[in-house]
């Protein structure tokens, strides 16, 4: 897999996503809230370190490229989220999180505002897409400031958002 860029917002560092940094994104997940709408519960440090042992490894499929990101918020000097992404072709489908103790201070939407177009001017991405839950009024929020639009599709219950950039 080919290493994912650091990259730098007003706020942010989005650094490439190592196991290292399961000890301190499991105390940022550890909201229970946090998975209100995308189900499961929060992961323990060794579940987490191994899920990302697993992501910088790389899909499996030579077709699809996974990209991801911790998000280090520079005024509180510690690491806040996420944002992945999810490549197969010129289609990236997209999702980000923020730990709740920072939710609320734009830090999701300027990371998926870097993150649009990191995939579309860096990796050749022509459609980024996300898929946010009906209810989940913050996530659209963030799709929007982002670029991205809903559209009619659903997937398991979650609306499609889509942003085609012509090349």
């Amino acid at each position: 897999m080919d290493p994912e860029p650091d990259t730098t917002t007003a706020r942010l560092d989005l650094l490439p996503l190592r196991a290292r940094h399961a000890e301190e994104m499991a105390a940022v997940l550890s909201d229970p809230a946090l998975h209100a709408f995308i189900g499961g519960e929060p992961a323990s440090v060794d579940a987490l370190r191994a899920r990302y042992e697993r992501l910088v490894v790389g899909s499996p499929d030579p077709a699809v490229v996974w990209r991801n990101w911790v998000l280090r918020a520079r005024p509180e000097g510690c690491l806040v989220g996420t944002v992945q992404a999810t490549v197969e072709g010129e289609v990236a489908e997209v999702a980000w999180v923020v730990g709740t103790p920072w939710q609320g201070r734009g830090y999701a939407v300027e990371a998926a505002r870097s993150l649009v177009p990191l995939l579309t001017d860096g990796f050749g991405v022509r459609t980024v897409v996300a898929h946010v839950h009906p209810a989940h009024h913050a996530s659209a929020a963030v799709a929007a400031a982002a670029g991205l639009s809903p559209t009619d599709t659903w997937q398991d219950g979650e609306v499609r958002w889509e942003l085609t950039v012509r090349g």
